[in-house]
């Protein structure tokens, strides 16, 4: 499977909290990381979700948004991802920040060149990622 999505990653369903309209998955990556989703109820009846469940987080770098220091904020974003930032590469719009996961797994994110500038991010400073759960996509093996 290839998709275009750059973020890319595989767990085990910890948890599902069904809704009238909509359930909660949290997954929890190799190193430990977890990911929340939330999808239809028909979707995860038809991805045979269960707790043990392998499946697949998918989102698009351009759903990220970086911050430092973000450890104990209040935000709404259900995914907070906080590493350490490996690469960058500046554009003239747009920078493409590759962050390390404790456990890992390599997340990345596509930010405005301002948004970087703004940030000071270098290699190896602390980042943390926040990605909304309605954000990230969920599959499984067939």
């Amino acid at each position: 499977m290839r998709v275009s999505a750059r973020n890319v990653f595989l767990g085990k369903v910890a948890e599902l909290r069904k809704g009238a309209v909509s359930t909660e998955v949290t997954l929890v990556l190799k190193g430990g990381e977890t990911l929340c989703s939330v999808i239809t109820n028909e979707s995860a009846k038809v991805l045979g979700l269960k707790t043990g469940t392998e499946a697949y987080a998918f989102f698009k770098a351009s759903a990220v948004i970086l911050g430092k220091d973000l450890h104990d904020a209040k935000v709404s974003a259900r995914n907070l991802l906080c590493g350490t930032a490996d690469r960058i590469v500046h554009g003239p719009v747009n920078a493409e920040v590759t962050v390390v996961l404790p456990g890992g797994s390599v997340l990345t994110a596509i930010v405005t060149e301002e948004s970087a500038k703004r940030l000071l991010l270098a290699k190896g400073d602390p980042v943390c990622a926040l990605v909304k759960a309605s954000s990230v996509i969920l599959g499984v093996d067939a």
